[in-house]
């Protein structure tokens, strides 16, 4: 299993984030097609978006109880499926 961690996260313009991985891994992620729908509209208030901090290293989270986990955003930011992340994901699929 992946432990993967976030230490550094940075809010950017245009409901983009910054991160910084454990592993070295860094870029910036887009989180525009969020934005506005369900729990993420407090995010119409820009200034809500901006309130990010990470949580233990395993997710971001704002205000409103909203919270992304470090895996989805690392799958997003490297464009690696979750089997390429996940090994064993792709051996239980075959075995199932």
């Amino acid at each position: 299993m992946s432990m993967l961690k976030i230490i550094e996260a940075h809010p950017l313009d245009g409901f983009r984030v910054s991160l910084k991985f454990a592993d070295g891994t860094s870029g910036n992620v887009d989180l525009t097609h969020l934005a506005g729908k369900g729990v993420f509209e407090s995010w119409n208030n820009y200034e809500n978006f901006k309130n990010i901090s990470v949580e233990n290293g395993r997710r971001l989270v704002w205000p409103d109880e909203i919270e992304i986990d470090a895996d989805s955003l690392y799958l997003k930011l490297t464009g690696k499926s979750a089997e390429e992340l996940f090994p064993a994901l792709k051996e239980e699929s075959m075995h199932a």
